[in-house]
């Protein structure tokens, strides 16, 4: 769990994966911005093509097997990714267990060491620190006034990093 209540010296990715269909080794989009200090310092966005077109998903984040036919592998991306989260303290995911479980399975599909970086959860984050409920990220976002564009994944990721940086500069609700 984070520790200490403010931004300086935290550096942390916030990671959104969109998946194709229900397989969690289906992630067809992924999205990173790195904070560093409490400031958004870069922000990526990288299409995946997974192992295969099945597509059910398409409804909810527009994205589609023609999209991504032509684009890297996870194990391709994946390479880039670990560059731009190099050096960070954890990722942050908004219902992490969601993101990790999605690394984990594309990772070990594509027969690459799974990160030991921590992750953090900013749904988690919202209930404890900030007192937030309900805690979807667009009700967290409402709350927070912070701009999204639901199941694009550089604004879920985006939303992520600035509800983990609300939570850092807030002292932690008793009960936590």
């Amino acid at each position: 769990m984070i520790r200490g209540r403010d931004t300086r010296g935290h550096t942390f990715a916030a990671i959104d994966f969109e998946t194709a269909n229900a397989s969690r080794t289906s992630a067809c989009a992924l999205a990173a911005v790195r904070v560093e200090d409490g400031i958004v310092h870069a922000k990526r966005r990288w299409l995946i093509r997974p192992p295969t077109p099945e597509f059910s998903f398409t409804w909810l984040h527009g994205i589609a097997w023609s999209d991504v036919r032509t684009a890297p592998t996870f194990a391709e991306v994946w390479a880039e990714v670990a560059r731009f989260a190099d050096g960070v303290e954890f990722l942050a995911a908004h219902n992490a267990s969601f993101d990790r479980s999605v690394l984990v399975a594309c990772a070990r599909s594509a027969r690459i060491r799974v990160p030991a970086t921590r992750f953090e959860c900013s749904m988690l984050l919202a209930r404890r620190h900030l007192g937030i409920y309900p805690t979807t990220l667009p009700d967290v976002c409402r709350r927070l006034r912070i701009p999204l564009r639901h199941h694009d994944p550089l604004s879920d990721a985006e939303a992520c990093a600035r509800i983990v940086i609300a939570a850092l500069r807030r002292p932690a609700h008793i009960g936590s």
